[in-house]
């Protein structure tokens, strides 16, 4: 029998791998009539060096964010999805996403997509997906290309 799940957390950030958590999570969430939590994780440091001159980067890629939350919010409706909602955090997606968000959210699956990194990579800088894995208080799917 297949554990049924009531909330389920789906890291958005437009990447391919996303698009695929999206619809796995989709799927997932319509069989079990569950809440889908479309999420997406703002990491500032990126715009650390580009804030000091001009804080318009910023402001367009978090409206851009937004957006492609509500779409995808828009299209887990249209789906069949009773219950969508969104979550926008400025922070570190690796912690975010496993630990403050799932807690927050009362989650109990969290779907992430597998990124395409290398091995030296994932050495060096390490994988959300792992430290998700490692670290979430609930389920983790990573799904695949």
């Amino acid at each position: 029998m297949e554990k049924k799940y009531t909330r389920i957390l789906v890291g958005m950030d437009g990447s391919a791998e996303s698009l695929k958590a999206f619809d796995e999570a989709l799927r997932i969430a319509k069989r079990n009539d569950a809440a889908l939590i479309l999420a997406n994780v703002i990491e500032q440091r990126s715009f650390l060096a580009v804030n000091t001159y001009d804080t318009i980067a910023e402001e367009r890629h978090e409206a851009g964010t937004k957006i492609l939350l509500e779409q995808f919010a828009q299209e887990a409706t249209d789906a069949g999805v009773s219950k969508v909602e969104t979550v926008l955090q400025y922070g570190s997606p690796k912690v975010l996403m496993s630990t403050k968000i799932p807690k927050e959210e009362n989650v109990d699956l969290i779907v992430v997509g597998a990124t395409g990194i290398s091995y030296i990579e994932r050495v060096v800088v390490g994988s959300v997906a792992s430290y998700i894995v490692n670290h979430a208080p609930c389920n983790t799917l990573i799904v695949r290309k």
